[in-house]
């Protein structure tokens, strides 16, 4: 383990959750770990990011988010009502993502909340719009990036999953 501190440069990787602050259950949670150049890749948002600066490998920090601030306020005329078979079979499943576009040509992500008899309700505000959350942020690596992993401004491994070990083709 090592002493680096997060600072702008240093390449990041952490693991995340979100939980809801009154009842501590998880919300969301990455699977893998996250990596990112502090103060390069945009990642996360600039307020989480900023509270990781200082921050060491197997430090875990517990940070409440306004979620307002992230998403904006929830918008109830987000939220809307209507009838079954104007969308597929294949969708018609609560938690089903549908993307969608407002007046503005502005790409919305639906999810599915309600579905009954002859109507399906959709949602186009993020999921954690209108809860008290808590991020828990738990840092696994914190070194200088590579010269590949500084020209592209993040990790190599995801501009090219898979091909890691891929043998090359001339």
């Amino acid at each position: 383990m090592n002493n680096l501190k997060i600072e702008d440069g240093k390449f990041v990787e952490l693991r995340y959750k979100i939980l809801d602050k009154k009842t501590r259950d998880v919300l969301t949670e990455v699977e893998f770990p996250l990596g990112y150049i502090q103060g390069i890749s945009e990642i996360l948002s600039p307020e989480v990011t900023a509270e990781l600066v200082g921050q060491v490998e197997g430090d875990i920090i517990e940070l409440p988010i306004d979620i307002d601030l992230l998403y904006g306020p929830r918008d109830e005329s987000l939220v809307a009502t209507m009838p079954l078979d104007t969308l597929d079979e294949e969708l018609q499943k609560v938690g089903t993502m549908i993307p969608m576009e407002n007046d503005k040509g502005d790409r919305i992500n639906f999810t599915v909340i309600k579905i009954n008899e002859n109507s399906v309700t959709v949602d186009g505000n993020n999921p954690l719009c209108g809860r008290d959350v808590i991020f828990v942020l738990e840092v696994l690596t914190v070194r200088e990036p590579t010269n590949e992993e500084a020209r592209l401004g993040g990790p190599v491994d995801d501009v090219m999953p898979g091909l890691k070990n891929a043998q090359s083709i001339h």
